[in-house]
């Protein structure tokens, strides 16, 4: 309750009326760092009223040790049908324990053989350690109960089937977590428009374009974005906001979170884990600190969510160093199954969307420009699949360039610099480190080459040294940024074809 996750989710959840929803407070009046009634030195929410104002049914004073009571709580709360409920279960921790009762101290350590031993006379539990009696067994059996509910679910869905084969057919698929037919075609389709109109585009707008494809052959993508709808643009066109489910017009399939980065990656996961649905949120990328917690458990839980992280470097520009993030990107490569992908143009953001939803077993997490970057030359549209390739190559090549997202451009024209030198060096565009470190060790290393290197992005250089090694060279920035236009303060710190090329020359010493 004390965390701020409880206030992000469970308000909106208020607002939202959801009624399916219902919480149990475990109402102990204990934290790790309290003694008896200590806590209120730090904690004096009144949580009946912070819920009742979010717009809960709030279910006070029950007994948390009463298990008629609570059983009573509970079917209250599933008669509610307009809001979410909050049952409030006074209980005390360790009950029965003389000396560790009601403390912070049975809170995270074992009771001790006599403490135990003296729990179990105040309690009148006769049996011994690790003996389950049989009575306790049979009470929590469920499992000819479940057998019951399972045919009768099944018979109810058989009926459902034959009056609506269509929408079975749909439900099925989704709960499987498998992709229309309709999807391959669809993204394939969009990368090849973006490489044949090869215009300049923010990749936040490219991804926008990328959806407005995808939504209507994938009914599952839910999106939405924490207050940064208009910059994030992860509203496509045939979104629909989702509204109190008590409205007429509650469906929808796009939430507008407010200013809750953390609920809504918390959320997020809720979604995934339930199944049937694809979740999308959007905030900018400094601002995933705010959802660390949550991405990480994403990433661990291993469930398909996508976070579309826009405004990606220094290149957002005035709103300055605050909202610029420097070390992000490298913090979400370093989190193990989290698949970062950066592009570098309209092209490479298709391919990342399309991985992303492509992918079963973890999140992917879109980094995003709000600056228009050039479009790149793709010979062969599969290759940024792979994470990184070969971008545009040079026979006899003596150094290898490696870049991702609005540095690619930069990367490419150093490459044109160096060949008026004749210096060929060949460009290799890294959307993803994730996937690429994926690849076969043959794969990787023929992109690479044993060359020279040079890694050019607008982040922590010290990432990059996997890649270049102590002999290489990074185009980085290690200190945070400032408040100007994107175009002045990629000059001021260096990311500019000039310096690119310099780094070349240098490793070639």
């Amino acid at each position: 309750m004390m965390e701020g996750v409880s206030h992000e989710s469970c308000a909106l959840a208020g607002t939202l009326g959801l009624s399916k929803l219902i919480a149990i407070y475990d109402d102990n009046g204990i934290s790790i760092d309290s003694d008896k009634g200590q806590i209120k030195q730090w904690y004096t929410d009144d949580v009946r009223r912070r819920f009742e104002s979010y717009g809960w049914q709030v279910i006070p004073n029950v007994d948390g040790h009463d298990v008629e009571a609570v059983d009573r709580a509970i079917r209250k709360a599933k008669r509610e049908k307009s809001r979410p409920t909050l049952i409030c279960a006074k209980t005390t921790i360790a009950k029965g324990a003389p000396k560790k009762a009601n403390t912070g101290a049975a809170h995270g350590a074992p009771l001790g053989a006599e403490e135990i031993a003296a729990t179990r006379a105040a309690l009148g539990w006769s049996h011994a350690a690790f003996e389950i009696p049989q009575s306790v067994y049979e009470g929590w059996d469920a499992r000819e109960a479940g057998k019951r509910a399972e045919r009768r679910w099944k018979r109810i869905f058989k009926s459902y089937e034959e009056k609506f084969p269509a929408e079975a057919a749909e439900f099925k698929r989704r709960m499987a977590a498998e992709l229309p037919a309709a999807f391959e075609p669809a993204a394939r389709r969009v990368a090849e428009e973006f490489s044949q109109k090869a215009e300049a585009l923010a990749t936040r707008r490219a991804s926008q374009l990328v959806l407005d494809a995808f939504k209507p052959v994938l009914p599952e993508l839910v999106g939405g974005s924490a207050d940064l709808t208009g910059s994030n643009l992860t509203m496509a066109k045939t979104s629909k906001p989702i509204g109190p489910a008590s409205s007429p017009n509650g469906g929808g399939d796009y939430i507008f979170y407010g200013v809750r980065e953390f609920g809504m990656a918390a959320i997020m996961n809720g979604i995934a884990v339930h199944g049937g649905f694809i979740p999308y949120g959007g905030t900018f990328l400094v601002f995933s600190d705010y959802a660390r917690n949550a991405l990480r458990l994403a990433a661990l839980m291993g469930i398909r969510v996508i976070y579309v992280f826009t405004h990606d470097s220094i290149g957002l520009g005035e709103d300055g160093p605050t909202h610029q993030p420097i070390e992000h990107a490298a913090t979400l490569r370093l989190m193990p199954n989290m698949d970062v992908w950066r592009p570098g143009d309209s092209v490479e953001t298709a391919i990342a969307w399309r991985a992303a939803i492509e992918r079963k077993n973890g999140p992917s997490a879109l980094l995003l420009t709000r600056q228009n970057v050039p479009p790149a030359k793709h010979e062969d549209l599969a290759a940024p699949e792979r994470g990184g390739y070969v971008l545009s190559d040079a026979p006899g090549a003596r150094a290898v360039v490696i870049a991702t997202g609005s540095e690619v451009p930069l990367a490419l024209e150093a490459q044109k610099l160096l060949a008026g030198e004749g210096i060929p060096v060949r460009v290799v565009s890294m959307p993803s480190t994730s996937v690429f470190d994926r690849q076969p060790a043959d794969y990787r290393n023929t992109v690479l080459t044993a060359l020279p290197k040079v890694a050019v992005e607008a982040g922590v250089s010290d990432y990059w040294r996997k890649y270049v090694g102590l002999e290489g060279a990074v185009v980085g920035i290690d200190r945070y940024g400032e408040s100007a236009p994107a175009a002045d303060l990629f000059k001021h710190f260096g990311f500019t074809p000039a310096r690119v090329a310099d780094a070349v020359r240098s490793v070639l010493k």
